[in-house]
């Protein structure tokens, strides 16, 4: 029993070589993705962040900004991603439930021709990372984990939501 042919790959012309996928052609639409991640820390080093006494400030206010910011370069930092004007984009991030560390969501929203899943998920990423450079002098086992997508909208695959 032979597998089914492996799906063709959009980044990929007729030659086999890397290309930007051409969108120009394809309806503009609201489309918006949200992502998460988390950082593992020490209870204590939670407990710092949490009362505003974290070595460097006001770490969870210099996250937000770093990945808002992320996200905006996305095109910059991932090869093969357009520019995209982003219409909104929130950043929340509060205490995991049971006091294990810090979970990041991000929410992107675009009307365009392309998706916004890898702005939401840089956003995190960044974020997550400028959370770890903030804090690793007090904790520098830290764990970033978890980041990915929990939903889509828009365009021509549509609604998209994480089962989980």
């Amino acid at each position: 029993m032979s597998s089914p042919p492996p799906a063709r790959l959009s980044h990929l012309n007729a030659a086999g070589e890397v290309h930007m996928v051409e969108v120009g052609d394809r309806p503009a639409s609201r489309r918006e993705a949200r992502a998460e991640g988390v950082i593992v820390m020490r209870p204590e080093v939670l407990a710092l962040v949490l009362e505003g006494r974290a070595p460097k400030g006001d770490v969870l206010a210099v996250a937000r900004v770093a990945a808002i910011q992320a996200a905006k370069r996305t095109w910059e930092l991932i090869p093969l991603c357009h520019p995209i004007a982003l219409s909104g984009l929130e950043v929340a991030i509060e205490a995991c439930s049971d006091g294990s560390g810090l979970r990041l969501e991000a929410s992107a929203r675009t009307t365009g021709s392309t998706g916004v899943e890898m702005e939401a998920l840089t956003a995190v990423q960044v974020g997550l990372l400028t959370l770890y450079d903030m804090l690793k002098s007090v904790d520098p086992a830290m764990t970033i984990t978890g980041v990915r997508l929990l939903s889509k909208s828009g365009g021509r695959h549509g609604e998209w939501q994480r089962d989980d």
